[in-house]
């Protein structure tokens, strides 16, 4: 019988892996990709976990405006309750300043009376010792008259618009005067010096009789006369002969003084002749040294 050949196997073939089931597995051990899991770990370990900026930024914003709207409803409530003491010591303030007002008024108006009882007494000893004639002239001649008659009227004003500076040749270049285009105190007393060497016989100034006592100063940009304010424009008022008081004034060096700050600073200045010009008596004449002399001094000493 023959003999059949052996039957050969071939090998197995090895099974492959299913792939849906390779990737499912991929999935489920690497969730994240490496990239991300590399940011995440470096962020953990800088620090910078956490919230997010945006959020943090938007946490401290509220929590500003939070506390900003605190500070404006504390400020409120202090303003509020504080606005009574406040206004409380407001009105005790104006009261006292009306009440000190008022007293000073009533100070002046006693110096006013007992300058003029003074004034009274003083004439009264003059026309005891010198007659009612005598008594008159002094009283004109020391201001403690009122007087009228013939004169000139000048007004000096401030420029209408106040300048600085000067060249250096300017009648009133000092460092005092940094606006030229104001009438100062040095200026108003060349004014009546000039009309007394023109020839006045009595002057006042706003209303304020001039005396051989009298001083025109300045305190700040105010100019004084007898320690009273006055305010521009000054009115000038001169009894004399109007004609040649106008004339002998106008050509004197205080009169071209006068012309120069009109011409270089714009300080205005107008003088008229007066047919009757009237001035009041001055408040403050007192005398407290000078006595009268008698005959029979004068005869004692001849």
């Amino acid at each position: 019988m023959p003999q059949q050949p052996p039957v050969r196997s071939s090998p197995a073939r090895p099974q492959r892996p299913d792939a849906s089931m390779s990737l499912i597995t991929n999935v489920m051990d690497h969730s994240l990709d490496d990239g991300y899991a590399e940011a995440a770990a470096r962020k953990k370990s800088e620090g910078g976990g956490g919230l997010p900026k945006t959020l943090r930024a938007k946490l401290g914003l509220a929590a500003g405006l939070v506390l900003a709207a605190l500070v404006v409803t504390v400020g409120a409530a202090q303003t509020r309750a504080a606005a009574p003491v406040v206004a409380k010591e407001r009105q005790e303030l104006i009261d006292r300043i009306d009440s000190e007002t008022a007293n000073a008024d009533k100070l002046e108006g006693s110096v006013d009376k007992l300058r003029d009882d003074v004034s009274a007494r003083q004439r009264a000893a003059l026309k005891s010792s010198g007659g009612s004639a005598q008594v008159d002239l002094v009283g004109l001649l020391s201001g403690a008259t009122a007087v009228h008659g013939p004169g000139v009227k000048l007004v000096v004003n401030d420029a209408k618009e106040a300048s600085s500076g000067g060249d250096g040749t300017n009648p009133r270049e000092t460092s005092g005067f940094s606006d030229t285009g104001r009438v100062r105190d040095r200026d108003m007393q060349r004014v009546v010096n000039g009309l007394w060497e023109s020839g006045a016989e009595a002057i006042s100034i706003n209303g304020q009789r001039l005396t051989s006592l009298s001083a025109v100063r300045a305190a700040g940009d105010a100019i004084l006369v007898d320690n009273r304010p006055l305010v521009p424009p000054y009115t000038v008022l001169a009894v004399g002969d109007g004609e040649r008081l106008s004339t002998a004034f106008q050509n004197s060096a205080d009169g071209l003084y006068l012309h120069a700050l009109e011409q270089n600073f714009g300080i205005r200045a107008t003088i008229s002749t007066e047919g009757d010009v009237r001035l009041p008596a001055a408040p403050s004449v007192i005398v407290r040294t000078a006595q009268p002399s008698t005959e029979k001094t004068e005869k004692g000493t001849s």
